[in-house]
């Protein structure tokens, strides 16, 4: 429920070229990215939240991914574990995964899935 509402936010976010990312716990906003950037916005999410956030980052509508790409790795996993968040969604194609093997077996170890997403208009 909390990735489908997520899903939706940051797409509209994106839509008017705010952020990519958007931190979301019980379908209610807790933060949205703007110029700090990402880590930032899960740290406050966090903070908001308190446990169990749902972080999603998305490509804006419309971008060109050939510059400022959506992109997480280990790094933003260590920030979700800082703010004990337990989900993380991206678009599935869009998003650049740095140092996956590692990303992933860190997410496995504390905890947080990961799940990768396709824009569908038809989003329920």
């Amino acid at each position: 429920e909390d990735m489908v509402f997520g899903w939706r936010i940051a797409k509209e976010i994106g839509r008017l070229d705010i952020g990519q990312c958007v931190v979301v716990r019980r379908k209610t906003v807790l933060a949205l990215e703007a110029i700090e950037g990402t880590d930032e916005t899960i740290l406050r999410g966090g903070q908001l939240g308190r446990e169990k956030t749902v972080v999603v980052k998305v490509s804006k509508p419309g971008q060109d991914l050939r510059f400022d790409v959506p992109s997480v790795g280990v790094r933003t996993i260590e920030t979700m574990v800082k703010a004990k968040s337990s989900l993380l969604v991206v678009e599935a194609g869009k998003t650049l995964l740095f140092d996956r093997q590692e990303m992933i077996r860190l997410a496995d170890d504390k905890g947080i899935a990961i799940v990768s997403m396709e824009d569908k208009e038809d989003l329920q």
